[in-house]
């Protein structure tokens, strides 16, 4: 938990004014929202029923409005999971969009954020998916297609999970939420006397019931198992395994690309679905009412994976990093090392946990009280004395060239989200939340995190060919690249293949002619990249470097060029370490977003808002209205609204009508397509470049697809 500063100012702001929709302070009701979806039985399992509809266009604003998309949830009903014991509801909310380029045969990728408890909504509109919520007016929000959405070369499917997570939900449940606190009241409550009316709301929500979810990954893993079981049977057409002119579905070939403790995700969810391969095939379970999902990549980003590799980077990273930043002291630094390695310290409890896991809960169902006790132990005696001290710093946990509270990347899609619009537009059953507390908690009281077989499980994706991906970008400290890099080196440890790939060497990637955006140790299927002047939300801070990355692995290709090579022999060649170094730039002004209190406002602004001061527009607190600036006035040509075609797609569609070769080629030159390196810049651009070109590329493809119009209209 971040520690803020002290709040001792004396306010003096006129009253609270809000300027904005009225969001989130609202019920549900599930016959309005429900209204339009279509709902069906899957063809696979007809236990699983799926609910999805076609949001209204502009509601995720992509580049050709030809793009389809679908939401909706994937509903298992109780004891779907057993021998488990779930007898609650699991509606898993999805959000589907179509790649750019012919769809029906593009790669299927899973996108999963991680927390655990955090939504992939923010993967979606803050990191990698086809759009980004944008300012268009004062009290209005839209969106506008982003450069390097991942849809640029995939179909993409963002699930929430586990369940409550998002929008997914077990019981609909009316409640209030205390934006200050970020604590729920089932039934909903009255507004404490201390507190503004704006800053408490009602709505309808999950239930808060830490028993209605799961408490462990492997029983997270389960669940999205059979969430997938049902959406490739209700969306065949996105099944890889489904060739073109065949009545028989083969193996399904998809990515899957988890973040943060998507390190635990990621590796669990992608063993457990090889494992029930095998029980396809071997009869344990029916193959005639399954489907074969085989895994083609595992790209995992910024991931905790493995605590008893990783803690001991922390506080070696916080004193001593490529920044030059010491946001601790030596002595602090020494401290918290030896409180790694001490008698009964982090390291001895972690292996404490292992061992009362493996002898009294092998299945790793989180149910054997001793057993999760000893592991919460472990996970808080690590997070207190070895990562801890630095959250004395006063600088971000998830970018250390930041202060503490850190504005990036914006958190417009909070509002968005919570517009009756938007939830209308795509049948959600409860307001939307980033994070959930009742997964959080379920999650710690099982001490998950430091249960741990995620190398061994990535050794196991190795053996049967899957390519695995390590992504870090070198300025989060939460989960640093320093601990990443020394798991990468564990798995090749327990691949007895892989031995090579200690004496590969860095290489340069080359994100374009002009960029060198990181460096990547590959080997085979196994590569780990260092992604320059990047934070947690690797694709945040670097869109290109990113996505072209991402296109790489999904593709099979040298990571460092995109030239095709042969994987079963494939070495990079270069340094030994990765041993760039530079300066850190200046940390953002704090920009508080009211729906996200605790990671962007300071005591002061909280205050502000507790006492009913200042103004809200648009999600963000200011002292005064004539602080807000209004966005560009091209802003409202790019962004779409639920049922409002922006300018710019208006244009694609009409160039994706027409007849002219050339035009529309021109149109794909600039949103689709990855770069494949011929040489190696001489020169390395870092910093922020790649996210100040989404202006430029708006402006390019809007020229483009004009282009495209004018020339249909002369042809």
């Amino acid at each position: 938990m971040l520690l803020w500063r002290a709040f001792s100012a004396t306010l003096a702001s006129p009253i609270l004014l809000l300027w904005t929709r009225p969001i989130l302070g609202q019920f549900l009701s599930q016959s309005s929202n429900d209204s339009d979806l279509t709902t069906i039985h899957s063809p696979v399992d007809g236990n699983i029923t799926i609910s999805f509809k076609t949001p209204p266009i502009g509601t995720c604003t992509t580049v050709f409005s030809t793009q389809k998309q679908y939401t909706g949830y994937i509903i298992l009903p109780p004891y779907t999971l057993a021998p488990i014991q779930q007898n609650y509801s699991i509606n898993t909310f999805f959000w589907f969009i179509e790649a750019r380029n012919k769809p029906e045969t593009a790669p299927l990728t899973i996108y999963i954020n991680g927390g655990p408890g955090s939504s992939s909504m923010v993967g979606l509109f803050q990191e990698s998916g086809p759009c980004q919520v944008v300012e268009v007016a004062k009290g209005l929000l839209g969106t506008q297609p982003r450069q390097w959405g991942w849809d640029r070369s995939s179909n993409i499917l963002f699930i929430d999970q586990p369940n409550q997570v998002g929008f997914s939900y077990d019981t609909r449940t009316n409640g209030s939420l205390n934006l200050l606190t970020g604590a729920f009241d089932f039934p909903p409550a009255g507004v404490p006397s201390n507190q503004a009316t704006d800053s408490f709301l009602n709505g309808t929500f999950s239930s808060g019931d830490g028993n209605a979810t799961a408490n462990t990954t492997t029983i997270a893993a389960q669940t999205v198992w059979h969430m997938l079981q049902g959406f490739l049977g209700a969306f065949p057409q996105y099944n890889p395994g489904t060739r073109p002119n065949s009545t028989t579905n083969g193996p399904v070939g998809v990515n899957l690309f988890a973040e943060s403790y998507g390190g635990h995700f990621g590796p669990s969810f992608a063993s457990f679905w090889e494992d029930q391969n095998m029980r396809r095939k071997n009869g344990t379970i029916p193959s005639n009412s399954t489907l074969e999902i085989r895994l083609k990549s595992v790209g995992i980003l910024q991931g905790c994976i493995d605590d008893l590799v990783q803690a001991r980077y922390y506080p070696l990273f916080a004193y001593n990093n490529t920044y030059g930043i010491q946001a601790i002291s030596l002595t602090d630094q020494q401290t918290a090392a030896n409180s790694f390695l001490s008698a009964d310290g982090c390291q001895q409890q972690i292996q404490s946990c292992r061992t009362a896991v493996a002898s009294s809960d092998p299945q790793d169902e989180g149910d054997v009280a001793t057993a999760n006790q000893i592991c919460q132990s472990a996970q808080a005696k690590c997070n207190s004395d070895v990562q801890g001290p630095y959250y004395q710093s006063g600088r971000g946990p998830y970018d250390i060239t930041h202060k503490a509270p850190d504005p990036f990347p914006p958190s417009f899609y909070l509002d968005y989200l919570n517009s009756a619009e938007v939830q209308a537009g795509i049948g959600a059953m409860v307001n939307y939340t980033e994070s959930n507390p009742t997964v959080q908690k379920a999650f710690l009281q099982t001490g998950d995190y430091e249960r741990g077989n995620e190398i061994s499980q990535i050794s196991y994706l190795l053996s049967l060919g899957v390519r695995v991906a390590l992504l870090y970008g070198d300025r989060d400290y939460v989960c640093n690249w320093l601990g990443g890099e020394s798991v990468s080196f564990a798995i090749a440890a327990q691949s007895p293949s892989y031995s090579p790939f200690y004496s590969a060497g860095y290489a340069g990637i080359v994100v374009n002619s002009s960029y060198i955006g990181g460096v990547v140790r590959q080997y085979g299927n196994l590569s780990f990249s260092r992604i320059y002047d990047a934070g947690h939300l690797i694709p945040a801070y670097q869109p290109e470097t990113a996505f072209t990355i991402f296109t790489r692995i999904i593709m099979g290709t040298d990571i460092a060029t995109g030239k095709p090579v042969d994987l079963s022999n494939f070495t990079t060649h270069g340094d030994a370490n990765a041993t760039y170094t530079n300066s850190a730039p200046a940390s953002p002004d704090p920009t508080c977003w009211v729906r996200n209190v605790a990671n962007t406002c300071t005591n002061y602004q909280k205050e502000m808002i507790r006492q009913g001061q200042g103004v809200i527009i648009n999600g963000v607190l200011y002292d005064k209205a004539n602080d807000w600036q209004a966005p560009a006035s091209s802003i409202s040509v790019q962004a779409g609204m639920p049922g409002t075609v922006p300018t710019s797609m208006t244009a694609s569609t009409a160039a994706a009508s027409g007849s002219s070769g050339s035009t529309a080629s021109t149109t794909e030159s600039v949103a689709t397509g990855v770069y494949v390196a011929t040489g190696t810049p001489t020169t390395t651009k870092t910093g922020t470049a790649s996210r100040g070109s989404e202006a430029s590329f708006l402006a390019m493809l809007g020229a483009a697809l004009m282009a495209a119009v004018l020339g249909n209209l002369y042809d």
